[in-house]
């Protein structure tokens, strides 16, 4: 499943680390090594240098002599010495996909002091409304803000789904507008064993009222996924439940909704 996110995104480094991890347990070494090349590629299409020569070092590691490696090495070190100030200025709107360096979520833009939260709604509307998708008024009738009152009794239905089931836009077109924009690769959980019970290791309130699970572990990593990819609220909330990196995936809002029910009934 992984290898098939990648070749669509071949610049998913969490799931290019995520197939690397995989293939350390298969002991498929080549496999390893062409990854490790690859996620290093990857930074470095970012801008993410510090990364970058990081990655390309854990490859000398395992074979000192490689060639390729040290060229890209030596390219590198001449770039950074032509560069008298380096600066990394970040796509508007901010996604949940967590910084390389530090593994914590980037968050480029304040959210509005007199509105409390940042739970993706300027974001969705720049992509939705000022992107000319959907109109301001169907925003604004089907966009729910979060009650923080109250624990949720059921799954709030993401945005996306009403979107859909009031006939807006069908979620496919949402989906793929979604992954375009915030850079975050889709996956069919439909397809996935989800990891019950790590999932309800996870507050319920906070899946519900989000709509977001967390699927799968993998090393010091939990896999979730999610509908609403600029949510920096739900991602600060299950943030302090965990000590784990959190990697975020898209994912379909109805295989989302089932599965949380079924973690959580």
């Amino acid at each position: 499943m992984f290898e098939v996110i990648v070749q669509s995104q071949p610049n998913d480094c969490q799931s290019l680390e995520i197939l690397k991890e995989a293939y350390t347990k298969l002991g498929r070494e080549q496999e390893v090594i062409n990854t490790s090349k690859r996620i290093a590629q990857a930074y470095l299409q970012m801008g993410q240098l510090s990364s970058a020569i990081l990655e390309y070092e854990t490859v000398l590691q395992r074979r000192p002599n490689d060639a390729d490696v040290q060229s890209a090495l030596k390219q590198i070190e001449d770039k950074a010495n032509n560069v008298a100030v380096q600066q990394i200025v970040g796509v508007e709107p901010t996604a949940l996909t967590p910084s390389s360096d530090t593994g914590r979520f980037r968050k480029k833009t304040r959210s509005n002091a007199a509105e409390g939260i940042d739970d993706g709604r300027k974001a969705m509307h720049k992509v939705f409304v000022e992107g000319r998708i959907i109109n301001a008024g169907d925003f604004d009738l089907w966009w729910r803000s979060a009650d923080l009152s109250k624990a949720p009794s059921d799954v709030v239905e993401p945005f996306i789904n009403a979107l859909s089931e009031k006939g807006v836009l069908p979620v496919e077109k949402s989906l793929k507008l979604l992954s375009d924009k915030s850079r975050l690769a889709y996956l069919p959980l439909d397809k996935y064993e989800v990891d019950m019970e790590m999932a309800r290791g996870f507050p319920m309130a906070i899946c519900r009222r989000w709509c977001l699970l967390p699927f799968d572990r993998m090393s010091k990593a939990i896999l979730v996924a999610t509908a609403n990819p600029f949510n920096q609220q739900a991602a600060k909330e299950l943030a302090e439940t965990t000590t784990n990196r959190l990697l975020w995936y898209l994912a379909s809002p109805t295989e989302l909704m089932q599965n949380i029910r079924k973690a959580f009934r």
